[in-house]
């Protein structure tokens, strides 16, 4: 588990200890992520704290300390929230990732923001990922690699019986396993830190490769 990560988890679970129910202690962790970020040479701002987990476990795997290099994660609580996020930081570079379906939102807030996105955003540092950054994930991942780190975890059996329920009997296996992940309180952030430190580097989900080279 990296420093970082291990940050935002041990801050998350205390909280929760401490009787805040998740919403509110989810709330207060994008605080903290916030107030450490106040001296950033550059914001990156991602949907959630899964977002986050995912890219500081990937950096850190790839030999980077993104904190040393001035760089500071910031999870937004969801992509709506984006023009409040960039009017918090007026002396810093942003960058970030962001889900393709919510490009066109992600657009507006950069260009009421006074960004330029003529030239599209990746080129002032924002990278899509299709459908999310789990789905990237679990695709780059891939099914063996999932199922062997759902077995680790001990909830092979709770997956196999969500693929038996009328509505997922079928569907895709990488939907399932988002559903999966989805679907408990807590396992969306402890699978994000799992993938990414299950993931062979070689096949990295491009926008993080993207990411992490633009920073």
């Amino acid at each position: 588990m990296t420093h970082e990560e291990l940050r935002v988890e041990s801050v998350l679970d205390a909280l929760l200890a401490d009787g805040h129910a998740r919403t509110r202690a989810t709330e207060l962790v994008i605080e903290h992520a916030v107030a450490d970020a106040s001296a950033a040479s550059t914001v990156v701002l991602v949907e959630g704290l899964s977002d986050q987990i995912a890219l500081e476990v990937v950096a850190q795997r790839f030999g980077r300390s993104l904190a040393d290099e001035g760089v500071s994660v910031v999870p937004m609580g969801g992509v709506t929230n984006i023009r409040r996020f960039l009017a918090l930081f007026e002396n810093a570079r942003f960058a970030g990732l962001y889900d393709v379906a919510e490009e066109r939102h992600v657009e507006k807030g950069l260009n009421r923001a006074g960004l330029d996105t003529s030239a599209g955003l990746a080129a002032i540092g924002f990278f899509a990922c299709d459908r999310d950054l789990e789905d990237e994930l679990i695709r780059a991942v891939g099914m063996v690699g999932v199922e062997q780190v759902i077995d680790t975890e001990g909830e092979l059996a709770s997956f196999r019986r969500l693929q038996r329920e009328p509505f997922h009997r079928g569907g895709e296996s990488e939907r399932q396993v988002h559903r999966f992940i989805s679907s408990h309180s807590g396992r969306k952030y402890r699978y994000a830190r799992l993938l990414a430190e299950a993931l062979d580097l070689s096949r990295t989900p491009h926008p993080l490769v993207e990411l992490l080279a633009d920073l």
